[in-house]
């Protein structure tokens, strides 16, 4: 018995029969929240808008975003044709000016020269610049509305980026924090692999690794510590903490305590919440007891932390979207 079934075919579309410019039609529509979330799952990071058209020095930067894991800058610079020097140059001058940590640049085609720039200056900057290349291409099947696809050309070397950071902080990495490496890249596997609502950030050899919940000043945060939090002693745990930072900390703070029976509830467990006198940061944490040097015990960790990260993300990522973003709001 033959399964004929009616495949469409896709069609390429030129950018041209969708947008006649890049300032009045390309860059409005990539700064739109559906679209800049597209161009974040791709290279990995969840953007906020900050400005469109952003002076810096006297140019003007298509698009500036924040990672809302770190609160770092993301600069866009977008082509509706092939690469060219002069963006390649202004990318750069932007990047000076905003002191900028995260560079996009999206056009219709690279050249092999751009290419091969931006992978050179992936290898030889330091953690605090990071180069994404990105070919944007346009595709509908019959009469289907066009839909955009980003393909990722060159981007930053994570491994070999995070290992010459701590080298380059004291001498040869220690072994202690080998293995905090080892730990998060592992960890960011396994979330990758169980296809996880929560994104892990590039791993680094220290005691913790962020994820974004959709704000930038606010973020879930995954923690491996000597130090017991609970009885403020010596013994290993790990912890999931939601964290708020910045101007309006103790103001989210309190909106979110008045609604604590309700938050906890939802997620199925307690939490400490913390709001220390005299600083800022606030934290609302869970915490267990956890052996860190025993490697054979971090998949039952991995997945403790798994369960508890995507319950606060649920909970946690449309609340605090309505928050007010500063203080005087």
């Amino acid at each position: 018995m033959s399964n004929n079934k009616n495949l469409g075919r896709l069609q390429k579309v030129d950018l041209r029969e969708v947008w006649i410019s890049e300032s009045s039609g390309f860059t409005p529509w990539l700064a739109q929240e559906e679209n800049l979330k597209l161009l974040g799952e791709t290279i990995g990071i969840e953007l906020e808008l900050e400005s469109q058209e952003k002076e810096v020095g006297p140019f003007r930067a298509d698009i500036l975003c924040k990672d809302t894991a770190t609160d770092a800058w993301v600069l866009i610079e977008n082509q509706l044709e092939r690469t060219d020097h002069s963006h390649l140059g202004q990318l750069l001058t932007y990047a000076a000016g905003l002191n900028a940590v995260t560079i996009v640049w999206v056009a219709e085609r690279f050249t092999e020269e751009h290419r091969a720039t931006l992978d050179w200056l992936n290898e030889r900057t330091d953690e605090k610049i990071n180069l994404f290349g990105l070919e944007i291409e346009l595709w509908k099947i019959g009469d289907s509305p066009v839909a955009p696809k980003f393909n990722i050309i060159s981007q930053p070397n994570d491994w070999s980026r995070t290992v010459q950071q701590a080298a380059s902080v004291g001498g040869n990495i220690s072994e202690h924090r080998q293995l905090q490496l080892k730990f998060w890249t592992a960890f960011r596997q396994f979330m990758e692999e169980k296809g996880s609502s929560v994104k892990c950030q590039k791993p680094s050899p220290q005691h913790w690794i962020n994820h974004a919940i959709g704000r930038s000043g606010t973020h879930l945060t995954s923690i491996v510590s000597a130090w017991n939090s609970e009885t403020n002693t010596k013994g290993p745990e790990i912890r999931a903490e939601l964290i708020l930072d910045g101007p309006s900390a103790k103001e989210d703070f309190n909106a979110l305590e008045k609604r604590k029976e309700e938050i906890e509830k939802a997620l199925g467990f307690s939490l400490r919440w913390h709001n220390p006198e005299g600083k800022n940061m606030c934290r609302l944490a869970i915490r267990q007891d956890a052996d860190f040097f025993n490697e054979g015990l971090w998949p039952q960790y991995f997945e403790w932390l798994r369960q508890r990260l995507e319950k606060m993300h649920k909970v946690f990522a449309p609340i605090v979207k309505t928050l007010r973003l500063d203080s005087g709001a």
